[in-house]
Protein backbone atom coordinates (compact mmCIF):
# COMPACT_ATOMS: atom_id res chain seq x y z
CA UNK A 1 0.00 0.00 0.00
CA UNK A 2 1.33 3.41 -0.98
CA UNK A 3 0.88 6.51 1.19
CA UNK A 4 -1.55 8.07 -1.30
CA UNK A 5 -3.84 5.07 -0.65
CA UNK A 6 -3.48 5.49 3.10
CA UNK A 7 -4.23 9.21 3.44
CA UNK A 8 -6.11 11.88 1.53
CA UNK A 9 -6.00 15.66 1.68
CA UNK A 10 -9.24 15.41 3.69
CA UNK A 11 -7.36 13.49 6.40
CA UNK A 12 -4.60 16.08 6.69
CA UNK A 13 -4.80 19.00 9.09
CA UNK A 14 -2.61 22.05 8.70
CA UNK A 15 -1.56 23.73 11.97
CA UNK A 16 -3.79 21.73 14.33
CA UNK A 17 -4.40 23.65 17.59
CA UNK A 18 -3.76 21.10 20.36
CA UNK A 19 -1.93 21.34 23.68
CA UNK A 20 -1.65 17.72 24.85
CA UNK A 21 -0.96 14.22 23.58
CA UNK A 22 -4.42 12.98 24.57
CA UNK A 23 -6.20 15.86 22.81
CA UNK A 24 -4.03 15.27 19.74
CA UNK A 25 -5.07 11.60 19.57
CA UNK A 26 -8.73 12.66 19.93
CA UNK A 27 -8.40 15.16 17.09
CA UNK A 28 -6.69 12.61 14.83
CA UNK A 29 -9.53 10.14 15.47
CA UNK A 30 -12.03 12.86 14.56
CA UNK A 31 -10.06 13.66 11.41
CA UNK A 32 -10.12 10.01 10.30
CA UNK A 33 -13.84 9.70 11.07
CA UNK A 34 -14.70 12.83 9.05
CA UNK A 35 -13.45 11.21 5.83
CA UNK A 36 -14.46 7.63 6.79
CA UNK A 37 -17.93 7.99 8.38
CA UNK A 38 -18.14 4.23 9.07
CA UNK A 39 -15.12 4.48 11.36
CA UNK A 40 -15.97 4.35 15.07
CA UNK A 41 -14.31 7.55 16.26
CA UNK A 42 -14.22 6.54 19.92
CA UNK A 43 -12.81 3.07 19.16
CA UNK A 44 -10.15 4.68 16.96
CA UNK A 45 -9.15 7.05 19.76
CA UNK A 46 -9.10 4.21 22.29
CA UNK A 47 -6.89 2.08 20.02
CA UNK A 48 -4.36 4.92 19.60
CA UNK A 49 -4.44 5.70 23.32
CA UNK A 50 -4.04 2.05 24.35
CA UNK A 51 -0.97 1.67 22.13
CA UNK A 52 0.50 4.92 23.45
CA UNK A 53 0.21 3.60 27.01
CA UNK A 54 2.60 0.80 26.07
CA UNK A 55 5.27 3.36 25.19
CA UNK A 56 5.58 6.62 23.32
CA UNK A 57 5.33 6.54 19.54
CA UNK A 58 7.38 9.73 19.27
CA UNK A 59 10.18 8.72 16.87
CA UNK A 60 12.29 11.86 17.19
CA UNK A 61 12.97 14.87 14.95
CA UNK A 62 9.63 16.37 16.02
CA UNK A 63 7.60 13.44 14.64
CA UNK A 64 5.14 10.99 16.23
CA UNK A 65 3.60 7.89 14.65
CA UNK A 66 0.68 6.86 16.85
CA UNK A 67 -0.84 3.62 15.62
CA UNK A 68 -3.21 0.88 16.58
CA UNK A 69 -5.28 -2.08 15.47
CA UNK A 70 -9.03 -1.75 15.14
CA UNK A 71 -11.61 -4.51 15.05
CA UNK A 72 -13.97 -4.24 12.09
CA UNK A 73 -11.64 -2.08 10.01
CA UNK A 74 -11.30 -3.51 6.49
CA UNK A 75 -8.27 -1.50 5.36
CA UNK A 76 -5.49 0.61 6.82
CA UNK A 77 -6.29 4.29 7.26
CA UNK A 78 -4.06 7.21 8.13
CA UNK A 79 -4.24 10.86 9.09
CA UNK A 80 -1.52 13.50 9.24
CA UNK A 81 -1.24 16.84 10.99
CA UNK A 82 1.24 19.60 11.53
CA UNK A 83 0.73 21.28 14.89
CA UNK A 84 0.14 24.95 15.59
CA UNK A 85 2.51 24.68 18.58
CA UNK A 86 4.94 21.98 19.64
CA UNK A 87 3.51 19.35 21.99
CA UNK A 88 5.40 17.32 24.58
CA UNK A 89 5.08 13.69 23.48
CA UNK A 90 7.69 11.79 25.53
CA UNK A 91 9.60 11.18 22.29
CA UNK A 92 12.67 9.01 22.07
CA UNK A 93 14.87 12.13 21.70
CA UNK A 94 13.00 13.97 24.50
CA UNK A 95 12.03 16.74 22.05
CA UNK A 96 8.45 17.96 21.52
CA UNK A 97 6.65 17.06 18.29
CA UNK A 98 5.51 19.35 15.49
CA UNK A 99 3.98 16.74 13.13
CA UNK A 100 2.15 13.47 13.52
CA UNK A 101 1.06 10.62 11.26
CA UNK A 102 -1.60 8.38 12.82
CA UNK A 103 -2.21 4.89 11.47
CA UNK A 104 -5.01 2.44 12.13
CA UNK A 105 -4.92 -1.08 10.68
CA UNK A 106 -7.35 -4.01 10.74
CA UNK A 107 -7.13 -6.09 13.90
CA UNK A 108 -5.64 -9.08 12.06
CA UNK A 109 -2.93 -7.06 10.25
CA UNK A 110 0.56 -7.93 11.44
CA UNK A 111 3.33 -7.74 8.86
CA UNK A 112 1.43 -5.14 6.80
CA UNK A 113 1.18 -2.93 9.91
CA UNK A 114 4.94 -3.04 10.46
CA UNK A 115 5.70 -2.40 6.79
CA UNK A 116 3.42 0.63 6.72
CA UNK A 117 5.00 2.06 9.87
CA UNK A 118 8.46 1.57 8.37
CA UNK A 119 7.41 3.26 5.11
CA UNK A 120 5.94 6.26 6.96
CA UNK A 121 8.99 6.53 9.23
CA UNK A 122 11.29 6.42 6.19
CA UNK A 123 9.45 9.34 4.58
CA UNK A 124 9.38 11.43 7.78
CA UNK A 125 12.98 10.68 8.76
CA UNK A 126 14.13 12.66 5.73
CA UNK A 127 15.29 16.13 6.83
CA UNK A 128 14.34 17.79 3.53
CA UNK A 129 10.84 16.31 3.53
CA UNK A 130 10.21 17.42 7.12
CA UNK A 131 11.41 20.93 6.27
CA UNK A 132 9.12 21.10 3.22
CA UNK A 133 6.14 19.87 5.24
CA UNK A 134 6.75 22.41 8.01
CA UNK A 135 7.11 25.15 5.39
CA UNK A 136 3.89 24.18 3.59
CA UNK A 137 1.06 26.69 3.33
CA UNK A 138 -1.86 24.24 3.19
CA UNK A 139 -2.84 20.59 3.46
CA UNK A 140 -2.69 20.01 -0.29
CA UNK A 141 1.01 20.93 -0.28
CA UNK A 142 1.60 18.61 2.66
CA UNK A 143 -0.16 15.77 0.81
CA UNK A 144 2.10 16.33 -2.21
CA UNK A 145 5.27 16.38 -0.10
CA UNK A 146 4.29 13.15 1.69
CA UNK A 147 3.25 11.23 -1.39
CA UNK A 148 5.90 12.58 -3.80
CA UNK A 149 8.72 11.84 -1.36
CA UNK A 150 7.66 8.22 -1.22
CA UNK A 151 7.33 7.96 -5.01
CA UNK A 152 10.69 9.59 -5.59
Amino acid sequence: MQLQELISPERIEFSMPVTSKKRLLEQLSTLMHADEPGLDEYAAFQSLLDRERLGSTGIGHGVALPHGRLKGLDKAIGAFATLEKEVDYDSIDHEPIKMVFALLVPEQATEDHLQLLARIANVLNDDATRAKILGANNKEEIYQYLTNREAG
